[in-house]
């Protein structure tokens, strides 16, 4: 493969290049590289940039040079594929970075005539300074615009590098076995397993035995059950974006704390600023006890301390928890059958420690903007499921939970916000997308592939 490099600053690949395993594939011929230096496109003293457009400070590089660059490239080596750096592009991960060398067709030797024609063996790097890339350019010209991180560098030729280490570990040949890249972190949804090297007692710390104990099969289950569990607690976002199957959702539940739900009708705030009750609706106890089944909840507790409304419970369970109500609808049973009654937040919390053995960790949910020690995200789940303890979701009816109940929770999620001022919705509509967006998976498909 022909890599062409478009730079201000070549000699920043001269260590680059020369180092290790590319250097290595450009003396066996498995890659070449070609730099071409924007200054060198122009006469000497004239400058290869111009202020940018409108008000604000800041240089861009004249999108005539770098159409004469990609043009010098591709009468030498033929048409390529052109990558952009910018952080306003497409985030480089693993599945992208599978996907160019598709693109390239890097499991293929070049010369192979057999090479649909949609494959490119010609790789075209773009990586300018200052302001970025003028707009046009980048429409005009692009095949594809990345981004790798959420932070501004100075240019991007370190992106470029990134880039290219990333890229050409896929290529056979480049790294010396296969199995370091197929068994690696970010093939899949679970992330790498920990290593060890020797000596096997280091700083206080231990290798773990099952390591040491040369049975591979014990070592090769006790390297999948870590890789699960370093994944689940450290990275839940790639695993659930990453398209497990049923198997690897089986193993990864084993490594995330039971969850419970409450729905709270007592404690809460009512008209008038007051603390009261509020009436339990036979939607909620439906939709709730579904949502709580899909996302995998233990328990659906329903909290008041009357008396009539806690007839209301008895009457409604003892159907849905019978025979009859099993032969009616068996999905809605096997939803119902989770719900719990409970007379207050404390019982709540009292019924969980007896059935786990250990006191729950409670996150409140709001509606509004509240003040809490600790404030958390959906991405927190790092966070929280570190301590090792059951999970209670504290879920308000009437006008939310009182603010003396907030006070002795754990944690406080964040308000669910749309791009409007409008914020009731339904206590249902929001567990169901508490839940989702808490314990959910966010599958992706082939369009957040490397097309623009």
């Amino acid at each position: 493969m022909n890599i062409s490099i478009i730079t201000v600053f070549p000699e920043l690949y001269q260590q680059f290049i020369s180092t290790s395993l590319i250097s290595r594939a450009i003396e066996n011929g498995t890659i070449s590289c070609n730099f071409v230096k924007f200054s060198d496109l122009v006469d000497p003293k004239v400058r290869i940039d111009e202020p940018t457009c409108g008000p604000g400070a800041g240089m861009i590089i004249k999108p005539e040079l770098i159409e004469q660059a990609i043009k010098q490239c591709e009468d030498k080596w033929g048409k390529g594929y052109k990558v952009f750096f910018s952080p306003q592009g497409k985030k480089l991960n693993q599945n992208r970075l599978k996907l160019i060398a598709e693109k390239l067709d890097l499991a293929s030797k070049q010369e192979d005539a057999s090479k649909s024609d949609d494959k490119q063996g010609h790789l075209i790097l773009v990586c300018t300074r200052y302001e970025g890339i003028d707009e046009r350019v980048e429409k005009q010209c692009a095949d594809l615009v990345l981004s790798i991180g959420d932070y501004v560098l100075m240019g991007g030729d370190l992106p470029a590098q990134v880039f290219l280490e990333g890229l050409l570990r896929l290529s056979p040949g480049i790294v010396g076995k296969a199995a370091s890249v197929e068994k690696e972190s970010f093939s899949g949804p679970f992330l790498d397993h920990p290593e060890f090297g020797l000596p096997a007692e280091w700083n206080g710390m231990e290798i773990p035995e099952v390591v040491l104990s040369g049975n591979h099969g014990k070592s090769e289950e006790w390297r999948a059950e870590q890789s699960a569990h370093k994944t689940v607690r450290n990275r839940f976002d790639w695993f659930r974006s990453n398209n497990p199957s049923d198997e690897d959702i089986s193993v990864a539940k084993k490594h995330i704390p039971n969850h419970y739900v409450a729905l709270m009708h007592t404690q809460i705030m009512i008209k008038g600023g007051r603390i009261g009750e509020s009436s339990i609706a036979s939607l909620d106890i439906h939709d709730i006890a579904r949502s709580s089944r899909t996302y995998g909840l233990e328990n659906y507790f329903i909290v008041s301390p009357l008396k009539d409304q806690q007839e209301i419970m008895r009457t409604f369970l003892k159907f849905w928890h019978s025979d009859a109500g099993k032969e009616y609808n068996k999905s809605r049973y096997d939803a119902v059958e989770r719900i719990v009654p409970a007379i207050n937040f404390e019982d709540v919390v009292q019924k969980i420690t007896e059935k786990e053995g250990v006191k729950p960790l409670v996150i409140a949910t709001s509606a509004k903007k509240n003040s809490h020690s600790k404030i958390i995200d959906y991405s927190s789940q790092s966070i929280v499921w570190k301590h090792n303890r059951p999970v209670l979701l504290l879920l308000g009816t009437a006008q939310g939970l009182a603010q003396e109940i907030i006070d002795q929770t754990d944690y406080l999620l964040v308000p669910i916000e749309g791009m409007t001022n409008y914020n009731h919705l339904s206590v249902r509509a929001a567990a169901a997308i508490i839940f989702d967006r808490w314990l959910g998976l966010q599958p992706k498909t082939s369009s957040n592939g490397i097309d623009k």
